[in-house]
């Protein structure tokens, strides 16, 4: 059995108090339910929404200037160019010390899961196991599935991270009897339990993949939302990680969700696998999407840089209101995304909790089940909202309880 691993302490870069107010906690309870999102209509009005993955902020000012300029111009075509992984190969270098990113080695795609889709099926076929560290993103099981794909689950350890013990079975199991392809589909950062992966335990995927032949399709569509003095480690920066693929955007960290696309990107023993993607995969993502998302990472960094801090905020204050709340929840505040993996097999709600917090209490949350093994009597709480509102949710949820 392998050993496990601590987090890299290092960050590739710091974030600047003070350079710009915190995103959080601008907008009020009535011009958030004015918006026509999932988050803010799939429920009642006397619902808290604190589930899918939209956050409660205003639209960064350098992205709103780069779609209105765009409409004025009437700039609503089709998407052309490489300016979106230029974008990200300069962010990338200033925020993960990537200086090697290879604009050249990229795909614009509609978005991260339907980019995830088009890299597994160039190196998958029909039936091809998939392997992932459950409980993870339930559109991981969804999209596999539906793909004709056959989902193989590897466990995280106790702690929330990887183990490579159940992962090195995982590879054998499906690689046993010289079966021709197979596939690891990464996510990194976690969701849901923000778990950053280190320098030592992404090279220890690359060793093991290696050695069973498998290949890594990596979803690092959270590696923006990193907390200050965390560090995250993009996977194809890794020793042995030549021949993957990871998929990025700009969505999660600027709230980008309507707004359709990512990118493609393949090591450099991938390249010509990436070449192969059909040219019409390009026609899927949205122009103005683009548009947006280049002008966030190049030029919306102070407000991501607010956002963390609010984030860190966040998740002090969740502790806090939690201990005093609900002291039987486990919660293990993330260095990365914004989302919180809560425990509460400890309360007498069973395997589905959220659906009592629902029901009693007028909030939604994610529950835990659709996530996989690991998930039952969990739910995946959003954090990217006001304190005020995080408060008041909590306090819902003890009501539900009590």
């Amino acid at each position: 059995m392998l050993p496990k691993t601590t987090p890299d302490a290092t960050p590739a870069a710091p974030a600047h108090p003070g350079a710009h107010p915190n995103p959080l906690g601008r907008l009020s309870l009535d011009e958030l339910r004015r918006r026509t999102s999932m988050k803010w209509r799939t429920y009642p009005e006397d619902v808290l929404p604190l589930w899918v993955a939209e956050m409660d902020v205003p639209l960064a000012e350098p992205v709103a200037r780069a779609l209105t300029d765009a409409i004025a111009l009437g700039d609503t075509g089709y998407p052309a160019g490489t300016a979106y992984a230029e974008a990200l190969a300069e962010f990338a270098g200033k925020r993960w010390g990537w200086d090697d990113f290879a604009v050249e080695r990229t795909a614009i795609v509609p978005d991260v899961m339907l980019g995830i889709v088009e890299m597994l099926k160039l190196v998958t076929g029909p039936g091809d196991p998939v392997v992932v560290n459950c409980p993870v993103y339930p559109p991981f099981y969804q999209f596999v599935r539906n793909m004709d794909r056959t989902l193989v689950e590897a466990p995280l350890g106790e702690d929330g991270r990887l183990d490579f013990a159940e992962l090195e079975s995982a590879f054998d199991r499906v690689t046993e009897g010289g079966r021709r392809r197979a596939a690891y589909l990464l996510c990194n950062p976690h969701n849901p339990t923000g778990t950053l992966h280190t320098t030592a335990e992404l090279t220890t995927v690359a060793r093991l993949s290696h050695t069973y032949g498998i290949r890594v399709v990596a979803d690092e569509i959270h590696a923006p939302l990193v907390s200050p003095g965390a560090r995250f480690v993009p996977y194809l920066t890794v020793p042995g990680g030549e021949n993957a693929f990871s998929l990025m955007s700009a969505s999660k960290a600027w709230n980008l969700a309507g707004l359709k696309a990512a990118l493609a990107i393949a090591g450099p023993d991938a390249a010509a696998e990436l070449a192969e993607l059909p040219e019409e995969v390009s026609h899927g993502p949205s122009h103005l999407g683009i548009l947006a998302h280049t002008a966030a990472l190049r030029d919306a960094g102070p407000w991501l840089d607010a956002l963390l801090l609010g984030l860190d905020e966040n998740r002090r204050l969740l502790s806090a209101l939690l201990a005093e709340h609900l002291p039987s929840v486990r919660y293990e505040p993330s260095e990365s995304t914004y989302l919180a993996w809560l425990d509460c097999r400890a309360l007498p709600l069973g395997d589905d909790p959220a659906s009592v917090f629902l029901e009693r209490g007028r909030v939604a949350l994610n529950s835990g089940i659709p996530f996989g093994t690991g998930g039952a009597g969990h739910v995946r709480l959003n954090l990217a909202t006001s304190g005020e509102l995080l408060t008041e949710a909590v306090r819902r949820m003890a009501r539900a309880v009590g």
